[in-house]
């Protein structure tokens, strides 16, 4: 049986290995903030994450060139008007639970994406009671593709989003007058807990992208008594 087709419509470019795309199903699909849609050309099929709220029209997708990666490398080609297969069907249990009033979500660089969708989803329906600390680390400053826009709804909503980016090679003249946070994400974590004065038994822990990171952050809150969800980005 033939999967239906997703189109894209929008193309950009952020760096030599990283892309926003837009997509426009030919059927209505539907996702919970936090959800991924698999994609597909020539047969090969891969999961990325929304960032693009249920509200939006169509699919925001931030995806990473792996050269020898056996979709990426395919999909570095598409331009708009052309098409992806896409599985009719949203998946994924990467998603906020209300019971906490702390949400710390910590990512590399793609791994923000479905941070992104929660929060927009979030501000969209106005809702409150709830703050999300977005940590996202990346080797160099131009691989923060929502930076912008996550200052900015930190500046609206201060009360509901803090954002916090790091560059883990500030030396590099790529990072030349990056005057924000230094380090790995994983590495700061603890610094910002601490704070932010964020309580274990209100706080969860999201923590998206790198394996290595995951595995960083597990092993040093987990012993503090934080509950961890994790969502693993592997080179595809």
């Amino acid at each position: 049986m033939e999967l239906p087709k997703a189109t894209v419509v929008r193309r950009k470019d952020l760096t030599a290995d990283l892309m926003l795309v837009w997509l426009a199903p030919e059927i209505p699909f539907t996702f919970e903030p936090g959800q991924y849609c698999t994609i597909g050309l020539e047969g090969i099929e891969r999961a990325y994450s929304i960032a693009s709220g249920p509200h939006e029209p169509g699919l925001e997708l931030f995806v990473e060139l792996v050269p020898e990666g056996p979709l990426t490398a395919r999909l570095w080609k598409l331009r708009e008007g052309d098409q992806v297969s896409i599985r009719p069907r949203a998946k994924g249990l990467f998603l906020m639970e209300d019971r906490y009033p702390n949400h710390l979500m910590v990512s590399t660089v793609t791994g923000v994406v479905p941070f992104i969708s929660i929060v927009r989803s979030y501000l969209h329906q106005s809702r409150g009671g709830h703050h999300f600390y977005v940590l996202q680390g990346a080797s160099y400053c131009d691989e923060f593709a929502y930076r912008e826009e996550l200052e900015k709804l930190a500046s609206s909503h201060p009360q509901t989003l803090t954002y916090l980016p790091t560059v883990s090679r500030p030396q590099e003249e790529r990072n030349r007058g990056w005057k924000g946070q230094t380090g790995r994400v994983n590495l700061v974590v603890e610094k910002c807990i601490g704070e932010f004065g964020l309580p274990q038994k209100e706080t969860l822990v999201y923590a998206c992208g790198h394996p290595g990171m995951i595995e960083d952050v597990k092993a040093r809150l987990t012993p503090k008594g934080f509950k961890i969800k994790e969502e693993r980005f592997w080179k595809q």
